[in-house]
């Protein structure tokens, strides 16, 4: 499958199932649109005529160049064969979002976890919830080294104590079982005071700092429990942590909704206030939502892609780069093949765990007693709710078989197709349409800055 678009002012061709993106010649490019394999190592002649207002010598080496390609492997390339995607994934969990605590202080208007609570009792983890969790973790890690515990919420810092003592567990449980634990963690920022940033610079490989971007914005949208804005609260609190981490992992992750479609001016607020990593994201709510993205945003949103697009580049290019996370994209390794076909393991080899001790598929679906897969103190694992996620493979879905840039998504998340479309299974139609637009301006910002 050849999938071809012009960004940015570049003629890019992307080859599905190998991988190749290939920036071309505007005769090249064109000449994609005449030809079809087999590929023979002859021009055909119906080509001269298809491109005759282009210099036939030119027309000649284009074609030069696309059978090249095409012998190498990197064009019109065989589908990968990956089997049977549910048997190839392991039994063996290997990152766990904790719940630390089903509260808040906030009250976010676009909350997928009711405002902290998931709708239910508003209650933090205890002690002895989250050694269990950490010791379920390990059972069920089997041979796998290297673990993953990200701290959620609600508000993870609401209950810091119990976060520090969990953590300092998990190291004892690294030195007895010879295994690594990355800790991370997501936080609103209104609770971190010297202790807390020091703990977190510490012990945490990465943290993601929650902040909606102009202070207008993030205060209509990130009001305290008594209304009040948490701008003003938050940014210094935020430059703190950010100035004393170094070169410490870490995100500030806000979220943009039909409210600030001009999410471009958000992005840079927060890069020119010193934060040089930066993920600005669609919200995600029923289309009956005033904040909700519909479809006639989708070229408000676009345009405002190529945008922040533009800047991007042109900041990278006068040596102050930043980074945006849907334009980071790796061409030269990323995940295997597997990976790229399953996502994020949602259910498989990532579960969350609440409060209560409750297993879930991720964090999203916390409180869905439908997904509740069992509880870290029984032990035992709900295989058919597993079996359900190891098939959310793009494999085995057929909104994805002619999809260009599926190995990009993995198939999309299974939380926002379960809320949107009420099936894990059927992709959620507008974040389709997002995630191959951001993909093209991905590659072509890489091409941009090749030149």
């Amino acid at each position: 499958m050849i999938h071809t678009f012009r960004r940015l002012g570049s003629n890019i061709a992307v080859d599905t199932e190998s991988g190749a993106v290939h920036v071309l010649s505007p005769i090249a490019y064109k000449m994609l649109s005449y030809i079809k394999p087999p590929l023979t190592q002859d021009m055909p002649v119906s080509l001269r005529y298809s491109l005759a207002r282009f210099d036939s010598s030119d027309v000649e080496e284009a074609y030069e160049e696309l059978y090249s390609l095409y012998e190498q492997g990197e064009l019109f390339s065989d589908p990968i064969p990956l089997g049977d995607i549910s048997k190839a994934l392991s039994t063996r969990i290997k990152s766990m979002c904790l719940h630390v605590s089903h509260d808040c202080n906030m009250r976010c208007r676009y909350c997928f976890a009711d405002c902290g609570g998931y709708v239910q009792e508003r209650k933090l983890m205890s002690l002895e919830t989250g050694k269990r969790a950490l010791d379920f973790l390990i059972e069920k890690s089997g041979g796998v080294r290297n673990l993953e515990v990200d701290f959620f919420g609600g508000e993870p810092l609401l209950n810091f104590d119990v976060v520090r003592e969990i953590t300092r567990y998990g190291r004892e449980l690294e030195a007895k079982h010879g295994k690594k634990i990355r800790f991370t963690m997501t936080t609103n920022g209104s609770l971190l005071d010297d202790e807390s940033i020091d703990f977190i610079n510490a012990e945490m490989s990465n943290v993601v700092l929650s902040i909606d971007g102009r202070p207008e914005v993030n205060d209509y949208m990130r009001p305290f429990e008594d209304g009040s804005g948490s701008y003003e609260t938050v940014i210094p609190k935020f430059k703190k942590l950010v100035e004393r981490r170094g070169d410490g992992e870490y995100y500030v992750r806000g979220t943009f909704t039909r409210r600030n479609l001009d999410f471009t001016a958000d992005v840079l607020h927060l890069v020119d206030s010193g934060f040089n990593a930066v993920s600005v994201e669609p919200v995600v709510l029923p289309e009956e939502s005033e904040y909700s993205i519909r479809k006639e945003d989708l070229p408000a949103i676009f345009a405002e892609y190529e945008k922040l697009a533009l800047e991007y580049i042109a900041r990278a290019k006068a040596g102050r780069p930043f980074t945006f996370f849907h334009f980071m994209i790796d061409l030269d390794g990323g995940p295997c093949a597997i990976k790229r076909a399953k996502g994020c393991g949602s259910g498989c080899e990532y579960v969350a765990v609440t409060p209560d001790g409750s297993i879930y598929p991720c964090h999203q679906f916390a409180g869905e007693e439908k997904f509740k897969m069992g509880n870290i103190f029984d032990g035992v694992i709900d295989e058919n709710i597993r079996n359900t996620f190891a098939h959310c493979n793009l494999i085995e879905n057929p909104t994805c078989a002619d999809c260009w840039a599926k190995y990009y998504c993995g198939g999309g998340c299974a939380a926002n197709n379960f809320h949107m479309e009420g099936n894990v299974m059927k992709p959620y139609s507008i974040a389709c349409e997002l995630e191959r637009a951001r993909v093209e301006f991905a590659l072509a910002i890489k091409a941009a800055l090749a030149k």
